[in-house]
């Protein structure tokens, strides 16, 4: 049996156990382990162990729990709700100002968290309820969380990003980096959208009553002060990082640090917040750990096999397909995925063959990777199968159905699709910010 249809083997039997439910760094370890020894025999073993020693020696791995631990943190101690509340005072008097405001939000909380999930589960329990009462039409409001949220795993301090650059072995700090600009792209997009759609039909996102308008400006400026303290926890980790006082590891733990003094300072950290952040915290760390092993033994066999290089000799000789359109063939096999599949494990599936062959093409990994981030949330949010339709299903309250969510995703998949596209076009929108930081 050729090496070709190995690799096919390897791939399918992956593939089939994803479906039948088994979790993500199981099926491709036990693929991966199993393929190993019957290769190799038991020299294959040598493989699962060196993979298990690259990752306990990536010292920035331990960035990881410290930026899990922060968003918790910030997110068990309510913080996240004193966001809200400042949006709430300072965008009311504006047509569609609170979903102008639950974008806002939702950057903030994708800076506190990096994770997707926990940007749709505070949208969805603390702005959306909000967003309803007060009249704004269910199906933009639903949208707009959603979209929102797919900021999570683009905005530093992102955990998927950190997954990526150990997969393709890149630099976690500018992949960071070169997700700042294209996030703010995105938010920004959302907001104009929000703020020409408000403003042709009012109906969509009225203004708050005046006699909740009539807020002191003391007042004001205490929510201020309030909301604005994630920015400054999110300010103290990373200036220190871009002005190389620090490196990226001794960031994290100040960000961690600050969040920790912040809570404890507003009197919200107690027994059961410092329990539950712990506790949350090693579980996702653990499970994040678990992938990225089983993850680098499957590219290990793969590599060995020479899948990456039959794969690119079938595309660029046999077919005669340009660097251009493997790519974007690519970019449609993860939407493709996205139906069935979340962000971790496309990457982890993927990744033994997608990374070196964007490599060989000649294209820059850091900026593949946040081409990849994009793409799996456009991924996520569409129908029929996207996974965050169905998450915001679970969360969404009862008379939100689901053809409301799938009427309310369109044309923020449009404006990602469109985002999508200029980073493509225009790879400095996220190569810029790491060039200069780093040469500087």
């Amino acid at each position: 049996m050729s090496h070709s249809m190995i690799a096919t083997m390897m791939f399918a039997l992956m593939m089939l156990l994803m479906v039948t439910g088994q979790r993500v760094f199981a099926a491709i370890g036990a693929v991966a382990a199993v393929a190993a020894l019957l290769l190799w025999g038991t020299g294959g073993a040598d493989i699962p162990f060196t993979a298990a020693m690259k990752l306990m020696k990536w010292y920035p791995l331990l960035t990881l729990p410290m930026f899990i631990f922060m968003g918790y943190i910030l997110s068990e101690s309510k913080i996240a709700d004193d966001l809200y509340k400042m949006f709430h005072v300072w965008m009311g008097p504006v047509h569609g100002g609170l979903a102008i405001g639950t974008i806002g939000l939702m950057v903030l909380v994708s800076a506190m968290n990096g994770l997707s999930v926990a940007g749709m589960a505070i949208g969805a329990t603390i702005a959306l309820p909000e967003l309803l009462r007060r009249g704004y039409d269910k199906k933009m409001v639903t949208g707009v969380v959603q979209a929102g949220s797919s900021l999570g795993i683009l905005v530093p301090p992102s955990v998927v990003l950190v997954l990526y650059a150990m997969i393709a072995r890149q630099p976690v700090g500018q992949l960071w980096l070169a997700g700042i600009v294209p996030g703010l792209i995105m938010a920004a997009l959302f907001i104009v959208y929000i703020a020409i759609r408000c403003r042709m039909n009012k109906e969509l996102g009225p203004v708050l009553p005046k006699e909740e308008r009539q807020v002191s400006m003391a007042e004001k400026l205490r929510l201020l002060r309030a909301g604005l303290l994630p920015l400054g926890i999110f300010a103290v980790m990373m200036v220190p990082f871009v002005n190389g006082w620090t490196s990226l590891v001794e960031s994290s733990a100040l960000g961690a640090m600050a969040a920790l003094l912040a809570a404890i300072f507003k009197k919200r950290m107690n027994k059961v917040v410092f329990e539950n952040s712990v506790r949350n915290t090693l579980a996702i760390s653990c499970m994040f750990m678990w992938i990225i092993l089983a993850a680098l033994g499957f590219g290990a066999v793969f590599d060995g096999l020479g899948a990456v290089k039959a794969i690119e000799a079938l595309f660029t000789e046999q077919w005669g397909l340009s660097p251009w359109t493997i790519l974007i063939l690519m970019q449609l096999s993860f939407i493709i995925m996205g139906t069935f599949l979340d962000d971790t494990a496309m990457l982890v599936i993927v990744a033994p063959l997608y990374v070196p062959l964007v490599q060989a093409l000649g294209f820059d990994l850091i900026w593949y990777g946040v081409l990849y981030t994009v793409t799996t949330q456009i991924a996520y949010m569409t129908p029929p199968f996207g996974y965050n339709l169905f998450l915001m299903r679970a969360m969404a309250p009862p008379e939100i159905s689901l053809r409301d969510i799938y009427g309310s995703i369109l044309p923020f998949v449009m404006i990602m699709v469109f985002a999508l596209a200029l980073i493509m076009v225009f790879p400095q929108l996220a190569l810029w910010l790491p060039e200069y930081v780093y040469q500087k």
